[in-house]
């Protein structure tokens, strides 16, 4: 086996990224504290065509060097937008016919695992701060709420890895 080379790898242009259909998934950071999760965030949503980035409360936003440094590019790629105030963003989705689904441990939580996907169904994926993670009243405000499954002694995963755990999982399930 050989490795390929960046050129080899057939990749989009950022304007071609901008023309190509979007998976129906977009992801909402809600007060993300670490520029560096934020930078992963949209490499990975760059990686699977997701539609759009929200950046909500303390969430920073691009252009910032750190979250430059991993994102490397992607912030030109994927469509975002900020908003001050979660409640109000999911509301506005959901009237826009958006299924809203917070990423979190909760009481009749549904395991990533066992959620069935819609292919006519656009859904918004809310993340949480790296401490608190997803707020309460946002939670409640959600249609579904999913938990990764954890097997270890930590009660959490890093942010950014949970963003590409669950986006792998949705764009697997709508692109079968």
């Amino acid at each position: 086996m050989r490795k390929l080379k960046n050129e080899e790898l057939d990749r989009l242009d950022v304007s071609q990224f901008k023309e190509a259909k979007k998976t129906k998934v977009s992801i909402v950071l809600d007060n993300i504290r670490s520029l560096n999760n934020i930078g992963s965030v949209f490499r990975t949503a760059d990686a699977f065509l997701i539609d759009s980035i929200y950046l909500c409360g303390i969430t920073a936003k691009p252009p910032h060097k750190d979250i430059h440094k991993t994102a490397l590019g992607a912030t030109d790629s994927v469509a975002w937008s900020y908003a001050s105030d979660t409640l109000e963003l999911i509301k506005r989705l959901k009237e826009e016919g958006k299924t809203v689904v917070a990423i979190e441990q909760a009481e009749g939580a549904i395991l990533l695992q066992s959620f069935e996907t819609n292919s006519n169904t656009h859904y918004v994926l809310i993340f949480g701060n790296e401490v608190k993670g997803v707020d309460q009243e946002v939670v409640k405000a959600c249609d579904y709420v999913l938990e990764i499954p954890q097997f270890g002694t930590k009660h959490s995963l890093n942010i950014s890895v949970s963003v590409g755990v669950v986006v792998w999982d949705f764009w697997s399930k709508l692109n079968k």
